[in-house]
């Protein structure tokens, strides 16, 4: 299926991951590609056929940025909806956002991310996020008490 203009929404996955360094941190990576090409986000993208969500996390977080989790807690979900400038749907996502903690691994960008970092959790209006990673950042920890 298309990403973009799709005939139905696509199942988006993303992971939450902290740190309790520096008074606690979470993992951002700059998109690379569209939608939010150059945007700063958590690691995520599509869950492939047969794939679990849990299995799509894993995979999407060392794909594009070469870290492993520890368990994984469903923290929410996040409509990511973009329409072109006639009004047509030109991307939907459905997200679900994971949170876990860092368990290893090596930081470094994968091919669909422009840059990967470790941000403080106190320190973010620099990444200038959307206010749904903001909401997810927040449940995520509460969740594993970062």
């Amino acid at each position: 299926m298309t990403r973009e203009y799709p005939p139905r929404p696509i199942v988006g996955i993303g992971v939450c991951l902290l740190r309790a360094d520096n008074d606690g941190e979470v993992l951002l990576a700059r998109r690379g590609r569209a939608p939010a090409l150059g945007a700063w986000s958590l690691p995520g993208g599509a869950q492939e056929l047969g794939e679990t969500a849990e299995q799509a996390a894993r995979r999407e977080l060392h794909e594009e940025t070469g870290l492993t989790a520890g368990p994984l807690l469903l923290a929410a979900n996040v409509d990511s909806i973009h329409h072109d400038a006639a009004g047509r749907m030109r991307y939907h996502y459905t997200i679900i956002d994971f949170a876990a903690l860092h368990l290893g691994g090596t930081l470094a960008p994968g091919d669909d991310v422009a840059e990967v970092a470790w941000a403080r959790l106190d320190r973010l209006e620099p990444y200038e996020l959307w206010s749904e990673m903001h909401r997810v950042i927040g449940i995520s920890r509460r969740l594993l008490n970062v």
